[in-house]
């Protein structure tokens, strides 16, 4: 009687243990970025209700913006180790991990959103982007159209000449800093966070910069003054460290892909339209936009041009990514 009472108890416990148990592990994502209330953000925000809505709460999601797990320099650390499972910033923030994401910033290349949304989005060429990292342990999630190229200055700068002698911050990529040498300022780059003090303390002169920061940050109570160069329009990606995707079961990696490129797609038209209305809130908080005169415009897209030619032809691989991307363009421009 007293075996039998065991065993019963036995089976119950086994029992209580496996309904306590959960039915399969959550996978936690953390996603981090550098911006708030602008594309990126965006684009996280779509990209976890369409992830949830697939696969439920298999995959857990948490948004992490305006730098809250680091400076941009740090992120980038984090997802390539894996610290961080997704990170979204401008190609030109990655350039030290593969040079070959400086294909994006090449000046003159991007000349409207919808340039940059005939090379990103085209089918064939997303799949090529999402797999083209893997050899530095990233996958590419997302990729974002996300604003043209202005400069902020503290001082009212509206021509080529007065840019001579500036402190810019820039992007980190080559091809950020090299045009600003060609027009006589002296680039810096600098992690986002560090960027206000240094204005503040005359570390800095300006930046080089997507609209939507300047607003979402509220440089206005810093500076007034945008000359609005739009030599170039930035693209953003989201990677993700490919060691925790592939750790993640097939239906949630075909979930990640799926939810990323519908994000991608769905705050295309967000971003267009965020853009347009920063220019407004700057100007309706006292900023002030500049243009460059047709012929200094025209002297700097030259000059611009034959830099980016000279910087193309030493690297091969960016050239052949840069080369895609340009097919793509135009392409679109011969329809």
């Amino acid at each position: 009687m007293l075996s039998k009472l065991l065993r019963i108890a036995a089976v119950g416990t086994a029992l209580a243990l496996v309904s306590l148990a959960p039915a399969a592990a959550q996978s936690t994502m953390k996603l981090a970025s550098a911006t708030i209330n602008d594309v990126q953000h965006e684009w996280q925000k779509v990209f976890a209700a369409e992830l949830e809505a697939r696969i439920g709460d298999a995959v857990k999601t948490e948004i992490y913006p305006a730098s809250q797990l680091g400076a941009i320099p740090r992120m980038a650390e984090g997802v390539l180790l894996g610290t961080i499972e997704a990170f979204t910033t401008p190609t030109s923030f990655m350039t030290n991990v593969d040079p070959r994401f400086q294909a994006f910033d090449v000046p003159g290349l991007f000349k409207s959103p919808d340039d940059v949304r005939a090379a990103i989005h085209d089918q064939d060429y997303r799949g090529h982007l999402e797999e083209l990292f893997l050899d530095k342990g990233l996958r590419v999630i997302g990729a974002i159209y996300n604003s043209p190229t202005v400069v902020f200055t503290k001082a009212d700068v509206t021509t080529l000449e007065g840019l001579r002698g500036l402190k810019i911050r820039t992007f980190a990529s080559p091809l950020q800093i090299k045009p600003m040498e060609l027009l006589g300022a002296t680039p810096l780059p600098l992690a986002l966070t560090e960027v206000i003090p240094q204005l503040e303390s005359g570390g800095l002169d300006g930046m080089l910069v997507g609209m939507p920061i300047l607003t979402a940050f509220k440089y206005y109570d810093v500076g007034k003054n945008i000359l609005d160069l739009r030599f170039a329009e930035i693209v953003s990606v989201t990677v993700v460290n490919e060691e925790w995707f592939q750790a993640q079961t097939d239906e949630a990696k075909a979930a990640i892909v799926e939810a990323g490129r519908a994000a991608e797609e769905q705050v295309f038209p967000w971003g267009v339209e965020n853009v347009e209305k920063t220019y407004k809130v700057w100007t309706d908080n006292g900023g002030k936009i500049n243009e460059l005169s047709a012929e200094d415009q025209a002297t700097m897209e030259d000059g611009f041009s034959r830099l980016a030619a000279e910087l193309l032809a030493a690297d091969p691989a960016v050239k052949a990514e840069y080369d895609r991307l340009q097919a793509l363009v135009a392409a679109r421009a011969n329809q």
